[in-house]
């Protein structure tokens, strides 16, 4: 930015303040459209909350989050479950507070979950995605006809990228014996 504000200065200079001007209303542009965005999900997910949707949700997931994050608690494997399933569906972003949540009730007993935050961490890393939502919204505000053109490369990268990652904290653990 101080690179290009500095060729300004020299090659254009009437262009900085109306190009500031311009871009920060692209800015705000932006930002709106993702709050729109993110005010659609995190109301869908309130309503499966309040509906008792998110509890059916974390009981079929319960068997996969029990054997993959080795935890027993009901309160741990719903917000693993809300967290993994609001990552599944592209809301990184509407993801963090459940993510937040779910480590605090493992914060409880850390030599039992100590690898289980590991293991979330790396998964919200990855951020593995089957409908990359965020960015279909962003690329349709920004006036994109084909924007779900980009599911199936992001199916396929976030999944190579969170198997890879998770294989290699299971190394980790085998060597560090956590």
């Amino acid at each position: 930015m101080f690179i290009s504000l500095g060729v300004l200065v020299f090659v254009e200079p009437n262009l900085i303040l109306s190009t500031m001007i311009e871009q920060s209303k692209n800015v705000v542009k932006l930002c709106i459209d993702l709050l729109a965005i993110y005010a659609v999900w995190l109301g869908i997910l309130e309503i499966v909350d309040q509906s008792g949707l998110g509890d059916k949700l974390s009981k079929l997931l319960s068997p996969i989050i029990k054997s993959l994050f080795k935890i027993d608690d009901k309160q741990q494997i719903k917000y693993v479950s809300y967290n993994l399933s609001c990552n599944l569906l592209g809301l990184g972003n509407a993801a963090t507070p459940s993510g937040i949540t779910a480590v605090k009730y493992m914060e409880k007993d850390l030599k039992k979950t100590k690898f289980a935050m590991l293991l979330l961490l790396v998964i919200n890393s990855t951020g593995i995605q089957l409908l990359p939502t965020t960015v279909i919204g962003l690329l349709t505000s920004a006036g994109s006809k084909t924007a779900s053109k980009i599911i199936i490369p992001t199916i396929i990268s976030s999944v190579v990228a969170t198997i890879i990652c998770v294989s290699l904290l299971f190394v980790y653990k085998k060597i560090k014996k956590i």
